[in-house]
């Protein structure tokens, strides 16, 4: 049976940390514009449940366990797309993991694990996809950052310290690779009510270190600091993501681009 035909239509797509929030928005999204997609997640149970998700509205994925932190499981994740598929033609490096704290309060463990994830786990999946998109004649990679790349946030260090890492990465592999028709960019989101984010202001006791607001108080306190007066949704991320994965932005890459109704605008 054919699947669906869009703007992604015979494309091979991998989506890192696809079990939930936008990573499983945007699979899900891919999907639908007709690209299959390998959901990567470390909770491989809802990673299979993001392709049941995909799979139930006639879209084709795969699932698997995968640690971003880990080189083997980066490259077996590459292997699997082209045992399935034979190419991959786009990347959304999106596996992340949230952490609060200071430059002073921040543990030297926690650093090395926000780093190992957020950073050399996006590294790593570029790491791996890139030989393949070369021997294939080009692809696109998307890496996942944040406006904490772009603007001070109080109580994520190690997280804003990541996320600034990653949009320098991105923009050194687009001049890197760009003459081989690989597309580089980074997507900036603003607050978005996902899972990470919900545990991260869990962590910080609401909208800064000190304050003991309910989560329904500090999301609604952000989202009074965005010009556009609410918070962002995981379709409004999947949406960019689908653009920058499709053909309709060939002429792109080594831009990060902020998705956050304004904020960094302000």
């Amino acid at each position: 049976m054919s699947g669906p035909v869009g703007r992604l239509s015979g494309k091979v797509a991998i989506v890192t940390g696809a079990a939930s929030g936008l990573g499983r928005a945007t699979a899900h999204c891919f999907a639908s514009e007709g690209a299959s997609v390998l959901c990567a997640d470390i909770d491989e149970q809802a990673a299979h449940d993001t392709v049941s998700l995909i799979n139930d509205d006639g879209g084709r994925a795969i699932a698997m366990r995968y640690d971003a932190a880990s080189p083997a499981d980066n490259d077996a994740m590459a292997r699997l797309a082209l045992e399935h598929h034979k190419r991959i033609d786009i990347l959304f490096a999106n596996a992340g993991i949230p952490h609060a704290g200071t430059a002073t309060t921040t543990t030297k463990e926690d650093w090395d694990r926000v780093l190992s994830v957020n950073l050399t786990g996006v590294w790593l999946a570029n790491k791996a996809v890139i030989p393949i998109m070369l021997a294939q004649g080009g692809g696109s990679i998307i890496n996942q950052s944040s406006i904490t790349a772009m603007v001070g946030f109080s109580g994520v260090a190690a997280y804003a310290a990541a996320k600034g890492g990653v949009v320098a990465l991105t923009r050194q592999a687009a001049i890197e690779y760009g003459a081989h028709n690989i597309r580089v960019n980074a997507i900036c989101p603003g607050t978005i009510h996902t899972p990470l984010v919900t545990a991260t202001y869990e962590q910080r006791g609401g909208i800064s270190m000190d304050s003991q607001m309910s989560l329904d108080d500090a999301l609604a306190a952000s989202a009074e600091r965005y010009p556009m007066k609410r918070l962002g949704t995981v379709e409004d991320v999947a949406r960019m993501a689908l653009f920058l994965a499709s053909d309709e932005s060939s002429w792109i890459t080594g831009t990060a681009f902020p998705v956050d109704g304004g904020y960094t605008s302000s």
